[in-house]
């Protein structure tokens, strides 16, 4: 269903149509600033009464929103017609609570996005970028760092709706001719990501440090990932736009792996307070490393990230200590 909010003028420029479905989460409303910068039309989908809008989307002549539900096909319908690219991020599960209820996963995020998939195809969209999990497909590496070549065997309802999706795509492609690009993104971090939520260990550290509380750690702390800054896995995501070539998978982290340890020193470090840790037991589904090989990225896609870690945490507890307090 279309919202009040919408633009019903969009500008009549040549410039391409992008949909953002999940336009209003973390990397969506990133990406829908990116693309307005870049002159494309943006159509963004998502949930009614999620993040508000700001004024200047209201008011650019380029950008429309569409509200609904993503599992209801009903309500996706309008927003693909004229699109000519799908950046599809939304998903309504997390890698930690995927397990407790499987079947939801499945109904609510693969066979939603099949569904999604057909509608590309009755469009004739030209393309889907889809952000996977380049921390959740792969489960415990057999090596360091990952190439997209490496087996998948994830270990949670999340990384093989993930990988699923990946395989639809594939699918389709073969069958309808619908191009994809599937982006496999470590874990990203930065401005605008909520420290209240249950996912973005970065985000959920710094809330609690400048807070003054503790900080429960899963484990001893080894636990080591692949971070990357949001304004990284945003050029990446554009780059995918104007690549036509035969590779579609690609990995899009920093290619560096930093353990929670690491992460918590570095805050101490950044902010000047001293973290308050409390170890827990570890969790079943925490894999013990997860570094990404982005070599893939740099040369068909020209793309390398180019924020160190210690600068885009420095800006991101810049940002939240510009924040309200129950941001």
């Amino acid at each position: 269903m279309k919202s009040s909010e919408s633009h019903k003028n969009i500008s009549t420029n040549t410039s391409s149509t992008c949909l953002v479905i999940g336009g209003r989460g973390f990397i969506g409303l990133h990406l829908i600033d990116a693309l307005l910068q870049q002159d494309y039309h943006v159509r963004c989908f998502d949930r009614p009464h999620a993040v508000p809008l700001e004024n200047k989307l209201r008011n650019n002549p380029n950008f429309e929103m569409f509200e609904g539900d993503f599992t209801n096909e009903k309500d996706i319908v309008d927003a693909f017609k004229g699109c000519d690219f799908c950046f599809h991020l939304v998903s309504t599960t997390l890698p930690q609570s995927s397990n407790a209820d499987p079947v939801y996963d499945v109904e609510s995020n693969v066979v939603a996005t099949i569904k999604l998939f057909n509608h590309a195809v009755r469009t004739g969209l030209k393309k889907i970028i889809f952000p996977s999990s380049g921390g959740t497909v792969y489960g415990v590496p057999l090596n360091i760092p990952i190439h997209e070549d490496h087996p998948t065997n994830p270990l949670c309802s999340y990384g093989i709706s993930k990988l699923t999706i990946e395989k639809y795509l594939e699918l389709y492609r073969h069958l309808h001719g619908l191009e994809y690009s599937v982006l496999r993104i470590s874990n990203p971090y930065g401005e605008r990501q909520r420290v209240h939520s249950s996912q973005g260990v970065i985000a959920v550290f710094l809330g609690k440090i400048l807070r003054g509380e503790v900080v429960e750690i899963w484990g001893d702390g080894s636990v080591t990932r692949d971070y990357i800054y949001i304004a990284d896995v945003i050029e990446a995501m554009l780059a995918t736009l104007a690549y036509s070539g035969d590779q579609r998978i690609f990995n899009i982290g920093s290619g560096q792996g930093h353990s929670l340890n690491e992460i918590l020193d570095t805050i101490e470090t950044v902010t000047g307070s001293p973290v308050h840790r409390r170890y827990l037991p570890g969790r079943p589904f925490d894999v013990p490393s997860n570094v990404l090989d982005i070599e893939r990225a740099r040369q068909y896609l020209d793309w390398s990230p180019g924020m160190s870690f210690e600068e885009g945490l420095s800006r991101f507890v810049k940002w939240l200590q510009q924040q309200p307090d129950d941001q």
